[in-house]
């Protein structure tokens, strides 16, 4: 790192006290200072619903004709849905 200007992102996960990354940085030597941001996450615990491995390879397989679709920067407009629903029955125009 030269005059300390290089940022370098990698993600990884938090597990047992510690960061484990998902790739090894190149170039960044033992010592560098980081700084960690802890996400939230959005992934869906599939065995405390009821489904296993197989289970969930078979929906992810049903699920990926819609994938194209529901990518499509047109679907944006339901990502906050339900707040512009309670907008509109409110009688709030949510363009303003």
């Amino acid at each position: 790192m030269e005059n300390g200007a290089m940022l370098s992102t990698i993600q990884g996960v938090y597990r047992d006290g510690s960061v484990q990354l998902t790739e090894q940085p190149r170039g960044i030597p033992d010592d560098t200072p980081v700084i960690v941001t802890f996400l939230s996450s959005s992934a869906v615990d599939l065995r405390s619903r009821g489904i296993d491995e197989a289970e969930a390879a078979d929906l992810r397989a049903r699920l990926s004709t819609f994938a194209e679709d529901w990518d499509s920067p047109d679907m944006n407009a339901y990502d906050d849905y339900d707040a512009a629903k309670a907008k509109l029955c409110l009688g709030v125009n949510p363009r303003l």
